[in-house]
């Protein structure tokens, strides 16, 4: 049984109400579906920290319409640099085609869980870390804390590269990162690479009476997609493995596909996308390079005696690399005592820690919520999980202090 199952058993509505529940509720009532801009939600939270004094950084994408926000509440002698980032998404999946039991962006709460859109992915975590804000101001603290939102996660992690690439232009370096993605607050030290692909296979339309004188992308993607297919199981027979992982293999698929316009009409071109989740210690630079060189080197001259305008391009969608966070790092060690969890897991889903390990910031996922709610219908996060993460991050709020360092 997950640990968001058993807190729906335990939990009960005369509970004791999390302080978070005001900003969370506030949060997942913001339709931040990817699709939609998210600088609504951006202003709100901007806006908040301006009226407590700290500042924030935007950096901006598609039209200026979304944005990603990075604050920092500093030492109390002022120092900006160093210290710990807390980190999440403001996007969130479409619920196009779910069928909810209440209003996706209207939160309620029933039994002890809080379902929206949202909940659990992963407003959760941020609605928990603004409720902290107060106390973060009027403690001293020995290292800055900072606060780090990002857009376009659930396509990619689009957001976040723009908004890291900020910070090292800055010269900020903080020493850790916390990414709240819902993982029943449990620390998660590693997690597999995301990389998608769009692939444009191109032919010759003719008659399908005459089909000599076309070139069938269709027919052409198909061989395409049983190489993708044969690499996955590939993985799947000889690995590499690693079995911390649920599924623990590197993973391949086709996701979409569409192409033609006619029964009686060799089509003359065909899209698909499809992805490969990496285990983080295989390069994903080399696994596409293998679908690559098959399509360069072995369908492209055979599509091309046939007629000479056959080709097939691909262009990359997204990319994040996966975690493999060292038990030596400081924030593993921080986030296994403050959770008193020292088991190892590893997720096969992905997250932006990836990204900040890359630009040297050691990181680790710890959330609240369980991450088998995301992105279903009738989301929720427990309200006892809103509190256990309040409770997580005012220890690693006071553990941060003047005061607890000196001890």
């Amino acid at each position: 049984m997950s640990l968001a199952a058993e807190t729906a058993q335990s939990s009960s509505p005369s509970a004791a109400l999390p302080a978070s529940l005001p900003w969370v509720t506030r949060l997942v009532s913001m339709d931040t579906v990817s699709r939609h801009p998210n600088f609504g939600l951006i202003e709100t939270v901007r806006d908040d920290l301006r009226a407590r004094g700290i500042e924030s950084t935007l950096t901006y994408g598609r039209d200026g319409k979304w944005a990603n926000l990075f604050a920092t509440i500093p030492a109390h002698d002022g120092e900006t640099n160093g210290g710990i980032v807390l980190s999440g998404h403001t996007d969130v999946v479409p619920v196009d085609g779910q069928k909810w039991d209440s209003d996706p962006f209207k939160p309620e709460i029933r039994d002890g869980l809080l379902y929206g859109r949202g909940t659990c992915d992963m407003k959760g975590f941020i609605g928990a870390a603004l409720t902290l804000l107060p106390e973060i101001q009027q403690t001293k603290l020995a290292k800055p804390l900072h606060l780090a939102l990002s857009f376009d996660e659930e396509v990619g992690c689009v957001g976040a590269p723009l908004m890291i690439e900020e910070l090292v232009k800055r010269g900020v370096k903080p020493e850790g990162c916390i990414v709240g993605e819902p993982t029943s607050m449990r620390p998660i030290v590693a997690h597999k690479g995301i990389n998608a692909y769009q692939c444009c296979v191109r032919g010759q339309a003719a008659h399908s009476s005459l089909t000599p004188r076309g070139l069938n992308a269709i027919e052409y993607a198909a061989r395409l997609i049983c190489y993708i297919r044969d690499m996955a199981d590939e993985f799947r027979a000889n690995g590499p493995f690693d079995e911390l992982y649920d599924v623990p293999f590197t993973t391949a698929q086709t996701s979409t596909i569409e192409g033609g316009n006619a029964i009686n009409t060799v089509p003359a071109e065909c899209r698909f996308a499809f992805e490969f989740r990496n285990l983080p210690t295989l390069d994903p630079d080399t696994i596409f390079a293998r679908i690559e060189q098959y399509a360069r080197e072995t369908l492209v001259p055979k599509m091309q005696r046939e007629h000479a305008v056959g080709a097939i391009e691909f262009t990359k969608i997204a990319a994040a690399p996966g975690l493999d966070a060292t038990e030596q790092a400081a924030i593993t060690q921080l986030v296994r005592a403050l959770t008193a969890d020292q088991a190892r897991r590893k997720v096969a889903y992905g997250t932006e820690a990836g990204l900040f390990a890359r630009a040297g910031i050691p990181s680790v996922v710890c959330g609240p919520g369980d991450i088998q709610q995301a992105h279903k219908p009738n989301e929720y996060v427990s309200l006892e999980q809103l509190a256990a993460c309040e409770g997580f991050l005012r220890k690693l709020v006071h553990g941060m202090s003047v005061e607890a360092l000196a001890r």
